[in-house]
């Protein structure tokens, strides 16, 4: 067998391709320079099928080399020539079904390892890297600049085991593969590295210290065992792995990550539950609170039940199939999806819409599949407890006045808003009444309702408990004498 580490100080190696699952290439591709080339200096399985992508058995915790070559013809991509390119190291998961959950699989990861990392950078071992970074959220990634034109070793470490993925753990199950990804991106005008040059990627599976020279052990003995005819249906193991260019699929879905990690961490716009806006149509200076001219006023407000018809609208920030991607994106990010950003890019509002239960399970998983799907249909959850409350006016109470006695027609016309109580509380119920009439809860310092005979009677936790669901009240308003406001 050819010492594959004598043969790379030389030129670089022209092994074989080898085709990945579902590839999207070109026929060609086979024939095709590519710009880089990324060795793994780990041996290959050799109880791989031909035509089937190579296998690596790696340790847990150990260091591996990775040697980034320029691959380049003369004159190819002159505009790196002398430039620093960046590359971006990630261990992903090689089953869709884990893809489509990576989310949820690492943070549950996270949560079992605290302090831990999945992919590391052995720097010291290192040759040629430049800003070395491992974004302490992404515990998966690791990057660094490097010349292309200078010899570039990065050692990794791969600190999971493949069976901390697997379904079930009885002890002897198969441990799911794992892909290690290398994205590389040249700078762009303003000094930032975003333009994409070349990704290539290998199938791997990572044991526990020394269970992949065991591994590896076991696989040649089994080889050796085999009939000769058997033997030349499997490939032969290489003493390092190329990493081979990665498939249209699976190139975009990583860098896509990439680019929409970038995004999530710019604000987005928030939506706030209860509208703020006078209802438009109804006289607004009739239906808001009336305008302080002392800082030190406040209001009193009596809290009346009231038999009122109402028409309600619940704004439920549905998605709407007009909706274009980017707005698509938004309400995913409003509505705590934003795990499955990636997965749905390039998805407008009629296209989420379109998917059956089984589709947004398949791609979320149970728990977050069935909750996406309920959102997509607009199932939303009751609340608790709704009730009605309007801010009754000076003006409506005197026309309210005399029409009592006779003296006006009986056309006053009262706005109503809902107000949604989960928690059932003073403190839940005072927050969401100065929400409604954008008022700080500090204002507020007790609430009153108005009982038999007109008396006053505290509002508590017990008593909120008791309404009845979709009650209506009115809000009276007088001024007082301290700092703050109370409601009656």
């Amino acid at each position: 067998m050819i010492n594959w580490f004598t043969a790379l100080e030389g030129d670089v190696l022209a092994l074989p391709i080898f085709k990945q699952e579902e590839s999207n290439l070109p026929p060609d591709s086979d024939n095709k320079i590519l710009p880089f080339q990324y060795v793994l200096c780990a041996a290959t399985s050799p109880a791989v099928k031909l035509h089937d992508e190579t296998l690596t058995y790696l340790n847990q915790g150990q260091s591996y080399e990775i040697r980034m070559l320029d691959n380049r013809k003369m004159g190819e991509l002159p505009e790196i020539t002398g430039k620093m390119v960046k590359s971006i190291i990630r261990v992903v998961f090689h089953d869709r079904r884990l893809q489509y959950t990576e989310h949820q699989q690492l943070e549950g990861w996270r949560w079992n390892r605290p302090g831990d990392r999945i992919l590391d950078l052995d720097i010291p071992m290192s040759v040629g890297i430049v800003d070395p970074r491992a974004n302490p959220t992404q515990l998966n990634t690791v990057e660094f600049l490097w010349d292309p034109s200078k010899r570039t070793s990065a050692f990794i470490q791969v600190h999971c085991i493949s069976t901390e993925f697997t379904m079930r753990k009885h002890g002897g199950e198969k441990g799911v593969p794992f892909r290690i990804q290398i994205d590389t991106f040249k700078e762009n005008e303003a000094g930032e590295y975003t333009e994409h040059l070349h990704s290539a990627s290998c199938q791997i599976k990572v044991f526990k210290p020394k269970g992949a020279d065991r591994k590896q052990k076991t696989d040649r003995e089994k080889m050796e065992k085999r009939a000769p005819q058997e033997k030349e249906k499997y490939q032969p193991s290489y003493e390092t792995t190329i990493l081979t260019e990665c498939t249209t699929f699976l190139s975009s879905v990583w860098i896509v990550e990439y680019h929409v990690f970038l995004l999530q961490c710019s604000p987005w716009p928030e939506v706030t539950y209860v509208n703020n806006s006078p209802s438009p149509g109804f006289g607004s200076t009739h239906n808001s609170f009336p305008k302080k001219e002392n800082p030190n006023d406040f209001m009193i407000l009596t809290l009346r039940p009231t038999c009122v018809p109402f028409f309600s609208t619940l704004n439920k920030q549905n998605l709407l199939p007009t909706a274009t991607p980017q707005e698509s994106q938004q309400w995913l990010h409003r509505n705590r999806f934003s795990p499955f950003c990636r997965l749905f890019t390039n998805f407008s509002g009629s296209d989420l819409l379109k998917l059956t239960r089984e589709d947004v399970i398949q791609i979320c998983g149970p728990a977050d599949g069935i909750r996406l799907f309920n959102a997509l249909k607009g199932r939303v959850v009751r609340p608790r407890l709704t009730i009605y409350v309007c801010q009754e006016s000076q003006h409506a109470r005197e026309q309210q006045h005399k029409h009592e006695n006779g003296d006006g027609t009986g056309n006053t016309f009262f706005v109503y808003h809902a107000i949604y109580l989960e928690e059932l509380t003073a403190v839940e119920l005072t927050e969401k009444i100065a929400q409604l009439f954008n008022i700080s809860p500090r204002q507020i310092s007790q609430i009153f309702k108005q009982g038999p005979t007109g008396i006053h009677v505290l509002v508590s936790d017990e008593m909120i408990q008791n309404f009845q669901d979709e009650v209506c009240f009115v809000l009276d308003t007088m001024k007082g004498t301290k700092s703050t406001m109370c409601l009656f």
